[in-house]
This record gives structure tokens, sequence and C-alpha cells, in this order.
């Protein structure tokens, strides 16, 4: 590391980022080793929808607690004093703009939800979706047209190299977003940015893993009970913390491997049994939970019928999928399945219910399609989307107990499946959701069949 002072400039404030990535630095830096201690975050927002937090951490000089749970109820509290600069949210993005253009900004990392990359299942843009539109045509609302500003600042001021670090929970992170990024300034015209990005970037792979629930009003009170200090944006999580990291940074990184983070060459197989083992059950113990009138996942997980559901799936159909692999499959989902029982987490179904037309093709749709290769009927899979689909119905009709929230959903769309003359024909035909696979006649047997064990399963529930 050099004598300097080194940023790390993260895109997304959000409740995950600062019970994850910040903890590490945080941890890092507590360490006291000198070239530990020159690096700090920067953090800042692409959208005005969390001006609140931005203000609160502001007031805090960025120091904000977080709250750690365990299974068994032991809470540990820990001031976090990573983030050294709360950037102001402007629509013109210039602070975060020039904090990015910085030559003492060696990372820009984000955070902006699975489905903020407008990604198809060939890893391509769709120029006509509106927030993309927007931004070719220059504007600033989307991760790439927030990074094509800053690169184009760097490049301009001869900021030199920077390393672009997705933190999101997508399948290869780094290189989709690569491929959408040279996309997006290829649609651009920005031939000499494309070109500048190519040879003065890397965009690492990572996989993230720490349960972390939107934080209730509670949270702040019980911090203040045990600290005394009345924090205003305070986070919650489950004790459990993982971080696989393709160590693969341009010019220089922090030393996160000494405070337990595992620097790879290669994240694939620990992302993808996170993303089938782990997010895919999230979800389904959701939508599950939330037809059959539960509000919290450790009520769903805790049900004996629905984490049945989900153990089903991940050893019927996961498992085969992903087997050989360096990491115990069932000893993972017997892992994951005990920290979704967290009663003291309480993780709503709302939270996790979310983004389901990201979830779907991106977690649970790849299994399916693999084990149609190998010529097996993915029963156990086909549960998921067809619980998704009796959700997505209890949402045309307005019978959610809460708004449902999903970033990338046409709602024409979905409410057209359900006034369509076959709901479930119209589902499976939706490309946007199931790509090749969408109106084959295998998947349109399979989720016939899970729906009407869904059915069967509902009407016999008390």
């Amino acid at each position: 590391m050099t004598s300097e002072a080194n940023v790390i400039l993260h895109i997304g404030a959000g409740s995950f980022h600062r019970a994850h990535q910040a903890w590490y630095l945080h941890r890092l830096i507590e360490t006291g080793d000198a070239n530990d201690r020159r690096w700090s975050l920067a953090v800042g927002n692409i959208r005005g929808d969390m001006n609140a937090v931005l203000d609160a951490l502001a007031a805090q000089n960025g120091e904000y607690t977080l709250e750690t749970v365990t299974p068994k109820g032991e809470r540990e509290y820990e001031r976090i004093k990573a983030i050294k600069k709360v950037l102001p949210w402007s629509a013109d993005l210039d602070a975060l703009i020039a904090t990015g253009a910085d030559p003492s900004c060696k990372i820009v990392s984000f955070t902006v939800t699975e489905g903020g990359y407008y990604l198809d299942d060939h890893d391509r843009l769709d120029p006509s979706n509106p927030d993309l539109a927007a931004d070719l045509k220059g504007g600033r609302t989307t991760i790439y047209g927030a990074i094509a500003a800053i690169l184009a600042a760097r490049m301009k001021n001869g900021a030199g190299k920077v390393s672009l670090q997705n933190c999101d929970n997508l399948r290869s992170n780094g290189d989709r977003f690569k491929k959408g990024m040279l996309e997006f300034l290829s649609l651009r015209g920005e031939t000499d940015l494309r070109d500048w990005m190519l040879a003065n970037t890397s965009c690492p792979n990572s996989m993230v893993d720490r349960i972390t629930p939107r934080p209730t009003p509670d949270v702040a009170e019980r911090v203040k009970a045990a600290t005394g200090f009345d924090d205003r944006a305070p986070v919650m999580g489950e004790k459990f913390i993982q971080w696989v990291v393709e160590d693969d940074f341009i010019d220089g990184r922090p030393a996160w491997e000494k405070v337990g983070a595992e620097m790879v060459d290669s994240v694939h197989a620990y992302e993808e049994a996170k993303i089938r083992v782990l997010n895919a059950p999230h979800s389904c113990i959701a939508w599950a939970g939330t037809l059959v009138g539960l509000q919290y996942i450790h009520e769903g997980t805790q049900d004996l019928e629905i984490r049945a559901l989900a153990e089903a799936y991940v050893t019927d159909d996961v498992i085969p999928c992903l087997t050989p692999s360096p990491i115990d499959l069932a000893k993972y989902r017997d892992i994951v399945l005990d920290r979704f029982s967290n009663p003291y987490i309480k993780d709503t179904n709302q939270r996790v219910a979310a983004d389901g037309f990201s979830k779907l093709p991106g977690f649970i749709a790849p299994t399916l399609s693999e084990c149609f290769a190998r010529n097996v009927d993915p029963a156990s899979t086909a549960i998921l989307p067809a619980l998704f689909l009796r959700f997505l119905e209890r949402w045309h009709e307005g019978k959610l107990p809460y708004a449902y929230q999903d970033g990338v959903m046409d709602p024409a769309v979905a409410h057209g499946y359900f006034t369509s003359p076959d709901p479930v024909t119209a589902f499976v035909a939706d490309k946007q959701l199931w790509g090749k696979m969408a109106g084959s006649e295998g998947l349109e047997r399979v989720m016939r069949d899970a729906v009407a064990k869904v059915d069967a399963w509902l009407a016999n529930r008390p």
C-alpha cells in the first residue's frame, strides 16, 4: 500500500452495506496497522430515496451502531467508524462523481439490488427500459449512468486506475456488471471511454452474505438502552457473516483477509451455492409464509410444511445440479435454514418477497433449466415459482397484507397473467422470467403440476 490515504467510494448507503462491507473495513482499521488505517469509506446514493439516512449519517460524522443477534438471542453492539465522508444527494450526482474521480479513490463499490442491472438471461441490456433509455441520453439514474460519469471524469483528470466492485446478490456479479457497463458505453457511442475502461479498471466478482432486515424503531430503542447513544441510523443483522472476493484489484485493496474475508481466485462455487441454497429458499419461505398469513421469515422456517418445501427443493434438485462442490451442500442447507429460524432477526416476508421478477430468473430458473438438460423433471424446484404465481395473484387481487415492491416488474404484464384465459400458460410464456425456457412444453407441464400441489396445500391449511 502507498502512504497516501486511499478511499473506497460506495454507492448505496443502505443497511446491507453498513452491516457488511463497512463492518469489514471498520474491523480492519481497528486492528491499528498503519497501512490498514489509510483506507476509508465515502458513501452516497444515485437516487434521492434514502436522503433521511444520509442526513442522519452526516449528522453523526458517518458513525452508526451495528446490532447483531445470534439464534439464541445474544445481542452485541458495535460502533462502526469506517465511513469518513457522507455525500449529499443531488440529481446531478456532482459530489458522488467528484469523489469517484479523485485520484485517492482506488475502489468504487456498489449495492443497488439485483434488478438494478437490467440484464436479461444473455447479459444484454434492454435500451427500451425507461431508466436505461434516460441514462443512454446522458442521465445518471442507474448504476451505468453514474459509473460512466465517474469514469469520464477520471479519464479527463488523469486520475488513474480504479476497481469497480459489485457487492450485490448477482451471479458472476463483477463479470455481468462489466458486460453491462461496456454495452452501455457502446450504445452511447462512447468508444474512447469504453477503451479507457478496458485498460484502467477491474471488476472482481464477490459473494456476500449476512441477513440484514430493514431496521425497525425498536432497533434504535435497544441501541440507546444498551449504549446510551441516541443513534438515528442504526442497523441490525445476524451474527453470521461471510464475504468471498475474487482477488482482482487493479490498484490496491484493503487487507480484508485479516478480518475474515476469503480472498480467492474464483468465487463461482461459493456464489452458486449461496444463490441456490440460500437466496432461493429465502424467497420460497417468504412467498409461502405470506400465502398462509405469516409476517416473518422465522415463522415460515419454523413451520414444518414450509421448511419441508425449501428442504426438498435443495435436496432433490439443487444438490444434484451442483455436485461435485468444494462445499458440503447438505450441511450448508441445514445451516442456512437454522439461520432463517432465528426469531430475533424478525426479517419480514415483505422484504424477502420483493423483486421476484429478478429473483425468479436469477435464483430459481437455472436449476429448472439444468434439471431439464439432465432429463429430470424439477418437480421440487417448480414449487417455488408456483408459490410466486399464487403470491402474484394475491397482489393482482389487492389481497396482499403489504405493498409488494419490484424494481423490474411491469405491472401491466403481471396483471395480464390473471386476465388471460389461462394464467399458467401466460406465466410460463413470459420471456423476462424464463428466457429460452419460456413457453416450453416441459416448463408448462411441471408448472401445472406444481400449481396444483400448491393449491391443494393451501386448501388444506387451517
